[in-house]
């Protein structure tokens, strides 16, 4: 199966999912892919405009419903939810448009949005707005980046595979940075409520 033909045959699948749970790189190699002419960019701006809004709405909530309950169980998350809070507070329905945009905070944002008592009309209203202008975004910079790489290489094709390659190593080595990252913190909390003790 050549890459053109498996990026065919899975791509929106595989950038669905991929948004669902996290999705920046998914959704930039998705429209580069769009560049190369393996995807339909409006396509995939509107499959990661659904996987965006559905992982989102589901976090929502899951802290609506469960939000003390499953905090007491992640301390690592307990921080980030208190910095979610008291940013919502400052700014309000802002957080909501530009949650995606913050690497690292993409799941824990909603939900404390829904633990915190958020209206759900409210939050999907913007949440859908949000979801839009993210997939907009970054799956015009994806193509964007094909289409400078098509003027800094001669021959991009022959450089395609890489190319994808070297994009999904990245964000592959930012999502192990995040977790370790966050691994770490959590440990320490542990060490210091132990310490407590």
């Amino acid at each position: 199966m050549t890459l053109e033909s498996l990026i065919q045959t899975y791509g929106y699948a595989a950038l669905f999912v991929g948004t669902v749970l996290e999705g920046e790189t998914v959704l930039v190699l998705a429209g580069f892919a769009a560049h190369r002419g393996y995807l339909s960019l409006p396509w995939v701006m509107v499959t990661a405009f659904a996987g965006s809004l559905a992982g989102d709405q589901l976090w929502f909530f899951v802290g609506r419903l469960r939000g003390r309950s499953f905090l007491d169980k992640r301390p690592h998350w307990q921080v980030r939810a208190r910095r979610v809070q008291a940013i919502l507070d400052r700014y309000g329905h802002l957080v909501i448009l530009a949650m995606r945009f913050f690497y690292g905070l993409r799941t824990v944002t909603p939900f404390a949005i829904g633990a915190s008592g958020y209206s759900p009309l409210r939050y999907a209203l913007w949440n859908v707005l949000g979801a839009g202008l993210w997939a907009f975004v970054l799956g015009g910079a994806g193509f964007l980046f094909g289409r400078a790489m098509e003027v800094l290489l001669e021959d991009v094709e022959r450089y395609e595979g890489w190319l994808l390659l070297l994009l999904a190593a990245g964000g592959g080595i930012l999502w192990v940075w995040h977790v370790l990252r966050r691994n770490g913190h959590a440990a320490s909390l542990g060490d210091s409520k132990a310490g407590e003790r």
